[in-house]
């Protein structure tokens, strides 16, 4: 049976694990988790098929692994760092990538394809060379983004193709199989994201917005504005259909709250936004109309905000002096 090292330290490790061990044997999972103390579903699996998991995710840390098991094959399921040359040549290197590469490589990838509206998401398995997210493809599959899809469905959507056909690609290279080559002068690249980079601009579209807080939901920080100085994450919207037309127009104004159903409808730059479900900072979700109660307010950092912060904090240091 071939030997496969499994690299995985993120949402789609998982069915990496399933699809690899129906058709190969696993003989080790390097992933950043404290499994004495974990209720993580890989590390489960792991425990009961008699996989040890190591938690050093170091390339220093591979390379030994490598060395001691003499793997066949490497399955890279998320992780955050660029595999070294050196380690390449010590072993066959798959990487599983949620874009249609060579487009959207890099990080973030299906979150960027819903904040960008693409109608697609994508997941390729690949050979991993030195070029980033380079490499023959092996696999790949395209599926639609629906209008309403959240980033939570789509990861679901795309860790289910990745578990029927992870496996079998596998085999099909070490016998083999070479795949495709990329062109890499249509590659197109992705930033990182980091929690700070998900502040909505309420003068963005309507659908730009709704894009945006759709691929920032749970499990990642979520997308965020600020009500009277406090950070408050959106976790619901909807766009309004047939809003009422504003031609004296304040993005991030509030225009509408329901008591009754809970939600506050929000102004954009070309049309409203409907808000169901926010959280501020240390309390727990909860309906916009529980936080937000007067159509007066407007969301987002105001510079009038800034500028009365500012003076508080000058009369609390001459205080001090």
């Amino acid at each position: 049976m071939v030997n496969v090292l499994l690299i995985g330290i993120g949402l789609t490790t998982l069915t990496a694990l399933k699809s690899l061990t129906a058709k190969c044997k696993v003989v080790g999972i390097v992933r950043n988790v404290d499994t004495e103390f974990n209720d993580d579903p890989v590390v489960s699996i792991a425990q009961k098929l008699g996989i040890p998991i190591f938690s050093d995710i170091s390339q220093k840390q591979i390379k030994s692994l490598l060395l001691q098991f003499q793997p066949d094959c490497v399955v890279v399921s998320s992780y955050n760092q660029i595999i070294s040359s050196e380690l390449i040549a010590l072993s066959t290197f798959v990487n599983v990538h949620y874009s249609p590469l060579p487009y959207y490589r890099g990080r973030a990838n299906v979150n960027w394809a819903m904040i960008n509206d693409e109608p697609s998401a994508a997941i390729t398995i690949h050979k991993i060379s030195s070029e980033l997210d380079g490499g023959n493809i092996l696999f790949q599959k395209l599926i639609p983004i629906e209008f309403e899809d959240s980033i939570a469905n789509l990861y679901n959507k795309l860790n289910e193709i990745q578990f029927q056909n992870l496996g079998e690609i596998v085999l099909k290279l070490l016998n083999g199989y070479q795949g495709i080559i990329q062109n890499s002068y249509e590659a197109t690249y992705c930033c990182t994201r980091l929690p700070e980079d998900g502040e909505i601009n309420w003068s963005a579209s309507t659908r730009s917005i709704d894009c945006f807080i759709r691929a920032l939901v749970y499990p990642f920080p979520g997308a965020y504005t600020y009500f009277q100085q406090q950070k408050m994450l959106i976790w619901q919207a909807q766009s309004v259909k047939n809003p009422p037309q504003y031609v004296g127009r304040i993005p991030g104004r509030i225009i509408n709250r329901s008591k009754s159903e809970g939600y506050i409808d929000v102004l954009t730059g070309d049309g409203v936004l409907r808000i169901l479900e926010v959280q501020l900072e240390g309390e727990e979700k909860t309906a916009a109309a529980n936080i937000i109660t007067s159509s007066k307010n407007t969301l987002g950092l105001q510079m009038s905000d800034l500028l009365n912060r500012i003076q508080i904090l000058e009369k609390q240091i001459m205080e001090l002096k």
